[in-house]
């Protein structure tokens, strides 16, 4: 599973949510649930946009956690 680490990046940065709201122009609901991992898909000019704002690449801001099986 994909996770998108924007949280983790903005305590480095010392930034803020309502911070990244305003650079990225977005509802803020929507950012939430970026941010919180809450969305199934992100278009690429939106991770585009994100990794400008954060001044990171696309392999910082996202990683890959393996699921663990879940018991039946």
């Amino acid at each position: 599973m994909l996770r998108l680490r924007v949280n983790e990046i903005l305590k480095q940065q010392n930034k803020s949510r309502y911070w990244l709201n305003n650079q990225m122009g977005m509802t803020y609901t929507n950012l939430r649930r970026i941010i919180d991992n809450e969305t199934t898909s992100i278009r690429y000019d939106t991770l585009e946009k994100l990794c400008g704002v954060l001044n990171c690449s696309p392999s910082e801001l996202i990683e890959i956690i393996s699921e663990e099986p879940k018991d039946c």
